[in-house]
C-alpha cells in the first residue's frame, strides 16, 4: 500500500470515528422522549456522512453511533432494527458529487423517512410486541408523527451544516 493510499485510509477511518462519534451524541444526548423510545437529530449526521465519505465507511459511522445510542441510553431492543434502518439509510445518499446539499441528496431524505417510519413501526409492532398483530403494528404505527418530528429536524441540521460546509469548499479542502 502506498503512502498516500494509507494516508486516506487513515483519514477515512478517523472521519468514521469522528461522525460515530457525533451520531452517537446527536441521538443519545440531544432528543425528546416519545412513547416507545426518542426522537434525535442525529440522522441528520448519518445523512452528512453518507455524502462525505465512500459508502462502507458511512454505512459504518452510521451503524456504530446509532447502535451505541440505542444500548448506552437504555434502548437496547432497538439495536438490530437501528443496524438494519441506518445501514439502508446511508445507501439513500451519495458522496459522487463535489457539493453535500444536491438535488439528488435532498431527494434522499423522502425514502429515509419512509425507511424510519415503515422499518421501526413494523419492528415495534412484531419484534417488540413478540409476535404479529395488527393491534400492535397499528399502535406503532401511531409513532408516526415523532418519526416526521425527528426526521425534519435531521432534514434541519444536514441542510445547515451540508450548506456551511458547501460554502467553505469542505470537501475540495479535505479531498473528499
Amino acid at each position: 500500500m502506498t503512502r498516500t493510499a494509507q494516508t486516506t485510509k487513515v483519514k477515512m477511518l478517523a472521519l468514521t470515528g469522528l461522525f460515530s462519534a457525533l451520531i452517537f451524541v446527536f441521538t443519545a444526548y440531544i432528543h425528546v422522549p416519545t412513547g416507545a423510545g426518542y426522537t434525535h437529530a442525529g440522522d441528520g449526521l448519518i445523512y452528512l456522512a453518507a455524502s462525505l465519505l465512500p459508502l462502507p465507511y458511512a454505512v459504518a459511522s452510521g451503524v456504530i453511533g446509532a447502535a451505541l445510542a440505542d444500548g448506552l441510553s437504555g434502548f437496547p431492543i432497538w439495536i438490530p432494527a437501528t443496524i438494519i434502518i441506518k445501514a439502508i439509510t446511508a445507501l439513500f445518499f451519495t458522496n459522487k458529487s463535489v457539493k453535500i446539499i444536491t438535488k439528488r441528496n435532498l431527494l434522499a431524505i423522502v425514502p429515509s423517512l419512509i425507511l424510519c417510519v415503515v422499518g421501526y413501526s413494523l419492528y415495534e409492532g412484531t419484534v417488540i410486541a413478540k409476535g404479529f398483530s395488527a393491534a400492535a403494528i397499528i399502535a406503532a404505527f401511531s409513532q408516526t408523527p415523532a418519526y416526521i418530528v425527528q426526521i425534519t429536524a435531521s432534514t434541519v441540521l444536514y441542510i445547515v451544516v451540508g450548506k456551511t460546509l458547501d460554502k467553505s469548499g469542505f470537501k475540495k479542502k479535505f479531498s473528499l
